[in-house]
């Protein structure tokens, strides 16, 4: 049955994955992948909330499936990160690249942070 979870939460965060970061990136000319860092940085805010709530028991462990390796699951890529910044490499953009790998890392994990401690603000 938690299984079911996932695939429900990844069923909405694949497609808004893919259509946020369409959406993102036809508003900038610049060669940087602002859709795919802005859909990490939001999934783990929304991971970081979630999180908390579970750890403050404001969540159930079944919303947290829901939530986290589904919605989050999916609207969070890795792999997409890693060939986009492959990309600006094989494209001699190393400034781009390098800037996509510090600040994907650096702001997923300031909004990981971020969202735990406004779930610690509204439940802890």
């Amino acid at each position: 049955m938690t299984w079911l979870l996932v695939i429900a939460g990844a069923a909405v965060g694949a497609p808004l994955r893919y259509l946020t970061d369409r959406a993102v990136q036809a508003r900038h000319s610049s060669r940087f992948p602002w859709g795919t860092f802005a859909v990490n940085v939001v999934a783990s805010l929304v991971l970081g909330v979630v999180t908390g709530a579970v750890t403050a028991g404001a969540a159930s462990d079944r919303l947290a499936l829901l939530l986290g390796p589904g919605l989050c699951g999916a609207l969070s890529t890795y792999s997409t990160f890693s060939y986009e910044t492959l990309l600006l490499v094989e494209e001699g953009a190393l400034l781009l690249a390098a800037a996509n790998v510090a600040g994907s890392v650096l702001a997923t994990f300031a909004a990981a942070a971020a969202g735990v401690g406004i779930a610690e603000l509204w439940w802890g």
